[in-house]
Formats: structure tokens, C-alpha cells, sequence
């Protein structure tokens, strides 16, 4: 029989791609989704598999998907425009959904993979971040809901592990993109795709000196995959080291795309990351995963899925 596998989140666009790599290694997948920011379409191709199953549901309230040999706790808004708008929902995800989640893995004695953040480490005075670092976040501006709400699941995750022998895992991810993602999400690679390839200009807060590490999906959930393999219950940093200014990140879009954009400069917003790179030592020795797909390769893999995204945009539009 199949291992089951159970994920949240699993038509979000990190949740989508996840549910394909678990089909591919031969497990039995349930994806669960309330579908607020998740969409359908992007698990539209799963949904043809035998060993795929869909449940539009609410984590935030008890459920029970029956028997399971692994959880992936991936539900939550990721994006700043989903979880500025959504932040009680976002809060109650990363509480309620998550001891839900935890609950179901205590009766099943199934293992747990949670995905956190690199926003625990929030504005960090520590570079590059090591996962022994705790962070400096400020827990009452407007990114709060997020930072706060992973990093209690971060708490809730290791309590269940001491307490009640959960057999847990935690993976602090940095800025992923790809296929799937929402053009309007307000992360940067979509922004800057979205902007480029519509001819617009391209949105840079601040005067972009600020840094940010870009790890392109297939490289995320490899290392999400290795880590679920793996023995490890403390947070592991998956994310790919090489550091761009804002400003370098769009002109590297600009260049990949051909676009003929310029750049404009807008205030830059309270609480962002001056910096963010992760120190991925402990993934290199106990994972052996390092993330393959450099920035230009990365954008010109993810191009057709943007160029698809703006023109069906633009023809609902008109």
C-alpha cells in the first residue's frame, strides 16, 4: 500500500508543486486547501491522478482526513498583499490550523513537516542568517501576522515534538519563485515579471540597496524532500545564498524579458528586511542539498509562466 501523505495548503503555489513531487516518489497525496489564497487551477493536472485527492476545507477548525503517514503543514498566506489583507486569518493559521495539523500527526503517529519562514529572522542584525540566530522582529508593526504567526508555529511544532513525541520537522524557506506563483502577490520576482512584461515600470522600494537570496522551486522542494528523509527536528534554512540588491534583481528581469521598462523608486515599506541571505552550512552537511538554479536560469525558466499569467490577465480585463 502507499505511504499517505497529507498537505495544507496544497493548491498554494509552494503547496501545488509539493503535491506533485510526493506523486512522483509514490506516495498517496491529500491536498487540503480553504482555497483564500490557494487556487485550483494549479493542482487542476493532479486532480486526473488516481492517488490524488482534493478537500476544500478549513484547517483553523478540527478535521481528520483519516489515516496518514506524513503531514506537510503548508497552509498559510506567504504573500505580503494576501497576508497584510488577510492577518487574522493568517494568525489563526498559524495557531489554530497548526495544532490542528499537529493533532492529526499525535493520533496517526505520523511524521510532520512544517513550513516557516525566513521572516522569523525579520529586520537581522546577524548576516548571513544561521538558524541559531533568533531574530529581530518587531512584534506589533504591520508585518507582524506573518512574522509572529510562523514563528509560534516554529514554538507550537517543538512543544509537540518534547511533550508528546511528534516526529517533527521545520524548514525556513527564502524567497521562492516560479511556476504558480500570483502575478499580484506583491513578492518581488512576480512584481518585477508582471511590471516587465506588461511594459511597465518596474516598482523598486527604497533606493533598492536592500538584499534578498532568490531559490528557484525545483531547488525549494528538493530540499523540502530531503529534509522530510531526514532525522532532524530543529529548523533547517533551504534557500539559495546568492545575495541581489532589489535594484540588481530588476534589472536582471528587465534584461531576461527584453522589456523596454524603466525603474521608479517608491517609499520603502515599514518593517522590510534591509537584508536577507541564508546560511545554508547545516543543509549542505546534513541534507547534501545545495540549490543548482542560478537567478538568470531561474527567470528564463519561469518566463513562459509569467508571459501566460499577464496575457490571460489582460484578456479578463478587457
Amino acid at each position: 500500500m502507499k505511504p499517505r501523505a497529507l498537505v495544507t495548503g496544497g493548491a498554494g503555489f509552494l503547496g501545488s508543486h509539493l503535491c506533485e513531487a510526493l506523486l512522483a516518489e509514490g506516495y498517496a497525496v491529500v491536498a487540503v486547501d480553504n482555497l483564500l489564497t490557494g487556487r485550483i487551477s494549479n493542482i487542476e493536472h493532479l486532480r486526473r491522478e488516481g492517488s490524488f485527492e482534493f478537500l476544500q476545507l478549513d484547517i483553523n477548525r478540527p478535521f481528520d482526513c483519516d489515516k496518514v503517514d506524513y503531514i506537510f503543514h503548508f497552509a498559510s498566506p506567504a504573500s505580503p498583499v494576501d497576508y497584510m489583507v488577510h492577518g487574522i486569518e493568517t494568525l489563526k493559521v498559524g495557531s489554530f490550523g497548526t495544532l490542528n495539523a499537529l493533532e492529526i500527526a499525535q493520533k496517526y503517529q505520523a511524521k510532520y513537516l512544517v513550513a516557516s519562514t525566513s521572516e522569523c529572522y525579520g529586520d537581522p542584525l546577524e548576516h548571513p542568517q544561521k538558524e541559531t540566530y533568533w531574530g529581530n522582529v518587531n512584534s506589533i508593526g504591520p508585518r507582524s501576522v506573518y512574522d509572529e504567526a510562523k514563528r509560534f508555529t516554529e514554538a507550537l511544532t517543538m512543544a509537540y515534538h518534547r511533550y508528546h513525541q511528534v516526529d517533527t520537522r521545520i524548514v525556513r524557506i527564502f524567497n521562492t519563485y516560479g511556476s504558480r506563483m500570483q502575478l499580484n502577490d506583491g513578492r518581488v520576482i512576480p512584481n518585477f515579471m508582471k511590471q516587465a512584461l506588461r511594459g511597465d515600470d518596474l516598482t523598486v522600494y527604497g533606493d533598492g540597496s536592500q538584499t534578498r537570496s532568490f531559490c528557484y522551486v525545483s531547488d525549494e522542494i528538493e530540499g523540502i524532500m530531503r529534509l522530510a528523509r531526514s532525522d532532524e527536528h530543529f529548523p533547517v534554512n533551504i534557500g539559495n545564498p546568492d545575495e541581489f540588491t532589489i535594484l540588481e534583481c530588476a534589472k536582471r528581469v528587465i534584461a531576461v524579458t527584453g522589456s523596454k521598462s524603466s525603474i521608479r523608486h517608491a517609499k520603502l515599506p515599514q518593517d522590510d528586511p534591509k537584508q536577507r541571505r541564508p546560511d545554508i552550512s547545516k543543509a549542505r552537511s546534513l541534507l547534501q542539498w545545495e540549490a543548482k538554479v542560478n537567478l538568470e536560469n531561474g527567470l528564463q525558466m519561469s518566463l513562459d509562466y509569467f508571459r501566460e499569467a499577464v496575457a490571460a490577465e489582460t484578456v479578463a480585463r478587457a
